[in-house]
C-alpha cells in the first residue's frame, strides 16, 4: 500500500530522491506522489533538467576565455544576482526566480565563484555545528522521515495515561460506593 505523502514532504525530500539516497519504499511513495501531483512533478522535472543540462553548459562556459571581469562586476544582472544571493542560498526565492539565479550562475564564472565561496563558507559553518547537531532534535528532514516511518506503527497509550485512566475508574467506583451507602 502506498503512503500518501504531502507536497511539503515530497519537496523537502526531492533532492534526496534525485540523488537516490532514500530507501526503496520511500522512493516508491515519492514516485507515486509525483505521478498524481502535477505541481511536485513540475518541480521535479525542473530540478532534473537543470542537473542534466549543467554539465553541458559548464563545458561551453569553460571554452569561452574572453571574459572581462570589470564588465561582469558592473553588469546590472550581476548586481541583481548579488542582492538576491542570500535569499537564494536560504531557499527564500520562488521557483522561477531560483531557476533564473541558477541559470545566471551557470553562465557567469564570477557569479559561480561567488556562489562556490558562499557554499564553502556555509560548509565550514555546518561542519562546526555538526558536533552539536545530534543533541538538537530539530532536523527538519529527519523529523519528516521519522513521521513517515511512524505512520505505519500502532499507536499505544503511554503507561502514564493508562495509570491515570485506572486511577480515575477506581476513584469513580469508590465515590459511587460511598454515595450508595450514605445517600444524601
Amino acid at each position: 500500500m502506498q503512503q500518501q505523502l504531502t507536497c511539503n514532504q515530497v519537496i523537502s525530500l526531492l533532492s534526496y530522491y534525485i540523488e537516490n539516497k532514500l530507501n526503496k519504499q520511500l522512493s516508491k511513495d515519492i514516485e507515486y506522489h509525483l505521478r498524481i501531483c502535477p505541481n511536485c512533478n513540475r518541480k521535479f522535472k525542473k530540478m532534473t533538467n537543470l542537473m542534466n543540462n549543467f554539465s553541458d553548459v559548464a563545458k561551453k562556459i569553460s571554452e569561452d576565455s574572453n571574459i572581462n571581469k570589470d564588465e561582469i562586476l558592473n553588469d546590472k544582472r550581476y548586481i541583481e544576482f548579488k542582492t538576491k544571493l542570500s535569499a537564494y542560498i536560504d531557499n527564500e526565492l520562488d521557483d522561477d526566480e531560483s531557476l533564473r539565479m541558477k541559470k545566471y550562475t551557470i553562465s557567469n564564472p564570477i557569479a559561480r565563484k561567488d556562489l562556490e565561496n558562499i557554499y564553502a563558507y556555509k560548509k565550514l559553518i555546518n561542519a562546526s555545528f555538526s558536533k552539536t547537531k545530534n543533541e538538537i532534535k530539530n532536523d527538519y528532514s529527519r523529523n519528516i522521515l521519522n513521521d513517515i516511518y511512524s505512520m505505519n506503527t500502532n499507536h499505544k497509550l503511554e503507561p502514564f495515561y493508562l495509570l491515570m485512566i485506572l486511577f480515575t475508574i477506581i476513584i469513580s467506583i469508590t465515590l459511587l460506593g460511598v454515595a450508595h451507602f450514605f445517600p444524601l
